[in-house]
């Protein structure tokens, strides 16, 4: 039996004159209410899409409720899952009117032989699954995101969501879910739903990745596959991490990564000023923390 384990990220560039008590307070709970669920037996699977579904229904994040409209004033949400043990993926892309992507992710992965649907087609599948609808935009969305750090339209506010899980069979998960850049061109895409830059799982190279930070540069650096090859070679997941985010850094991108090692060992990496993020196994206390490695932990 493996010692259960996971990691989670409220996205990375958090700044120190912030006050992010409420994401701090709610990772915690996040965290604690994994934890429970990886005690009682749950998949890897179904824990990485219920953090996931947590984060996004919180408003907090740049994810689900948290997203900020595009150009057009509509609402496009990301979201990828993988499973390590089998290698089945599923994510929608540019997908409106409905309350959590990570949820049509996985049906995309369970349901159809896809692996990503993207704007008409994701939303129709989504409705044809039955899944939670959103019927008022502008009431629902918070645009968690929205002028954060001054960033004007079109740059990347840092919020997208992710969690990294190994569960007591040793499976290994990874789920990820983004309302991506302020203000954004309609129909653009990030590294979110895109399998291996974004997110990546698999119990035959020992890791899982969840990813944040300037989309398209991930997607150049195929950061999320990238690490767990790294892994595969005999690279710690730290050392994996860090060569990835610094490969991201070498092109002109920022962000952080947290991966989950076959063995329950957890890591993360940034080149940001922060990343809001909560860990905890069979073995250690659940944590969360901002900057730096634990100088911010509660």
């Amino acid at each position: 039996m493996a010692k259960p384990a996971l990691i989670l990220h409220g996205g990375a560039g958090a700044r120190r004159e912030r006050n992010y008590d409420a994401e701090v307070v709610h990772m915690r709970e996040v965290v604690e209410a994994m934890k429970a669920r990886l005690d009682a037996g749950a998949s890897a699977l179904d824990v990485a899409v219920e953090a996931v579904v947590m984060l996004e229904d919180s408003g907090l994040y740049v994810a689900g409720r948290g997203a900020s409209p595009n150009l057009a004033g509509d609402y496009e949400l990301d979201a990828s899952i993988m499973d390590g043990a089998t290698g089945k993926a599923g994510a929608v892309a540019a997908l409106q009117g409905f309350r959590n992507p990570v949820v049509a992710a996985r049906a995309v992965m369970d349901r159809t032989p896809h692996v990503m649907l993207a704007g008409n087609g994701a939303a129709r599948f989504a409705a044809e699954q039955g899944l939670a609808r959103v019927e008022e935009p502008a009431a629902w969305f918070t645009g968690a995101g929205k002028g954060e750090d001054n960033h004007p339209p079109g740059v990347l506010s840092h919020g997208t969501v992710g969690c990294c899980v190994l569960d007591s069979q040793g499976r290994l998960a990874a789920a990820t879910s983004t309302g991506g850049m302020t203000a954004k061109r309609w129909g653009r895409v990030g590294d979110v739903p895109v399998i291996g830059a974004g997110t990546y799982a698999s119990n035959a190279d020992g890791c899982a990745v969840s990813a944040t930070g300037s989309g398209e540069y991930f997607i150049r650096a195929t950061v999320a596959r990238d690490i767990c090859s790294r892994t595969a070679t005999g690279a710690s997941v730290q050392q994996a991490a860090d060569a990835e985010i610094a490969e991201v850094g070498s092109i002109g991108g920022d962000g952080g990564v947290i991966v989950m090692g076959k063995d329950g060992v957890h890591a993360f990496s940034m080149n940001t000023s922060g990343m809001y993020r909560g860990a905890v196994s069979s073995t250690s206390p659940a944590r969360v923390a901002i900057y730096g490695d634990e100088e911010a932990a509660r």
